[in-house]
Formats: structure tokens, C-alpha cells, sequence
């Protein structure tokens, strides 16, 4: 079976029935208990007396429906500074009442190299996280801000991701963001709604269903044929044919739990 990147290659392929499988794991299992599995964007607290309330609409519930929330896993508090030359830094506010150590922070987050910025005067941080998304058919994941909750304070920027297929290009995600009120911290506290991942399958009918997957041999050697791809070429989209040519047919394995009790 063919994997392909490009939906209207699987016109002719038998057509499947049911949801649409993705997975989800942790690229590194240090520490990754402070991770939360993604959220479904459904809140229990809607309105559903009212046959005309939006909660019942069918369009806003199949959209929520495809859109997954990732929450903080901890506190950030930062304020965007310069050092004695100038080049830039980050300063975390929370000083010695931060509930991560100095180090582990500066392991997590990154000022991107200047020249990198997409806007002259607007710097580009980066968080690092451990989420990898993958399918087994052809499906396109959207990386974007959690537009749908409600933040008291807004962050003082924008939230860019991106869109790729995480059926032959499975990668650890990593946190964007640009820094556009620089008189402004970033706060965001561990638990608040970071960003959300969306997914588009081959068949507009067909939901998403996200769970948690092994970490099997096959999947960590795929993900190491793909890994590092970014710093030897410019445009990593050109690499999608040769990855899928070489990409196990399946991947997916769900995590089997404990059942209490046993």
C-alpha cells in the first residue's frame, strides 16, 4: 500500500471506513510526565438546552472536533533582553520562585539567531517539546495557536506553526513564537492551553481519533532515517517521496495500559 503525501493519489485506493487513526508519543521519555496527552477541543460546560445554541451545530462540532489541545508543561515567565553585546537574551521573571531550574529552561528555550527573525525588531523564540504525531495514512497535521480558548491576558505576539504530513514526515514539535510587544512578558503557566494540532485525512466524512502509541524499534528507526534532515537542506517537502518510498508500511502501535487491578 502507498502512503502518499498527495490526497488525490489515493482516489483509486480501497476506501476506508471509520476514523481516521493518528498517534501520538513523547520523542524522550526523560521528564515526560509533566507532558499532557492531547485534549480533544470539546468543553463540557456548553450550552446544549437550546436546540438553536451553537454547541449543537454540526459544522462548529465537526470542526472543534478535529482540533487537539496541547497544554503548557510549565511555567514560562520571560522577558526579552540584551546582554552587555547586545545579541539577545531572555530573563526569567520568576527568578528563584521559578517552579523549573535556570538550566533546564535555558535547555528548553531558545532566542532563534537574529538574521533568522522573519520581521526586523521582532524576535522568534522557540520552546522544544517531545510531541510526535504520526499516521499510518495519509494525513496532514496544522500546528497553530489555541484559538478557540480564552486567555485573560493575551501573550504579546503571534503563535506560528505549519502544516506537513505526519504520515511520512513524523517530527518533535517545537513551539514558535514572535515576539511583537517587547514592553510586554511572555507568561503562560503550566496547564494553560499552548497550542492546538489539526488534522486533515483523505476523507473530508471521516473523524480523528488521537492515542498514544509504542515507541516501537520500526517507528525510532524511521524517525532516525528523517531526524536532522532540516540542517542539510532548505526545503525538507522535497524529501517526502523518498522518505515514503522507505517508510514501513505500519507504525502505529497503540500503548496497551494496566488495567487497575491487575
Amino acid at each position: 500500500m502507498r502512503l502518499s503525501v498527495h490526497f488525490e493519489n489515493t482516489e483509486a485506493a480501497p476506501a476506508k471506513g471509520g476514523a481516521v487513526q493518528v498517534g501520538w508519543f513523547l520523542n524522550s521519555q526523560k521528564g515526560g510526565v509533566i507532558y499532557s496527552a492531547p485534549e480533544r477541543v470539546r468543553g463540557a460546560e456548553r450550552n446544549r438546552t437550546h436546540a438553536k445554541s451553537a454547541s449543537r451545530c454540526p459544522a462548529v462540532i465537526n470542526m472543534e472536533s478535529r482540533y487537539f489541545l496541547i497544554r503548557c508543561p510549565f511555567d514560562l515567565n520571560l522577558e526579552f533582553v540584551r546582554d552587555k553585546d547586545g545579541k539577545p537574551a531572555l530573563r526569567n521573571l520568576n527568578g528563584n520562585l521559578s517552579g523549573i531550574r535556570g538550566n533546564k529552561l535555558r535547555e528548553k528555550v531558545h532566542v532563534t539567531a537574529e538574521h533568522e527573525w522573519r520581521y526586523a525588531g521582532v524576535p522568534t523564540i522557540q520552546v522544544e517539546t517531545p510531541y510526535v504525531f504520526i499516521s499510518d495514512e495519509p494525513v496532514y497535521m496544522t500546528q497553530l495557536s489555541p484559538f478557540m480558548h480564552y486567555t485573560k491576558t493575551p501573550i504579546p505576539g503571534t503563535i506560528f506553526g505549519g502544516r506537513f504530513p505526519i504520515n511520512v514526515w513524523p517530527r518533535p514539535l517545537m513551539w514558535a513564537f514572535e515576539w511583537h510587544d517587547l514592553d510586554k512578558p511572555l507568561k503562560i503557566n503550566r496547564g494553560d492551553p499552548w497550542f492546538y494540532a489539526g488534522f486533515e485525512g483523505p476523507s473530508p466524512d471521516r473523524s480523528v481519533t488521537v492515542t498514544e502509541v509504542e515507541r516501537t524499534p520500526e517507528l525510532l528507526d524511521y524517525m532516525e532515517l528523517i531526524s536532522g534532515a532540516v540542517n542539510y537542506v532548505n526545503q525538507t517537502f522535497s524529501l517526502f517521496e523518498e522518505a515514503e518510498k522507505r517508510r514501513p508500511e505500519t507504525l502505529l502501535s497503540p500503548v496497551k495500559r494496566r488495567q487497575g487491578g491487575e
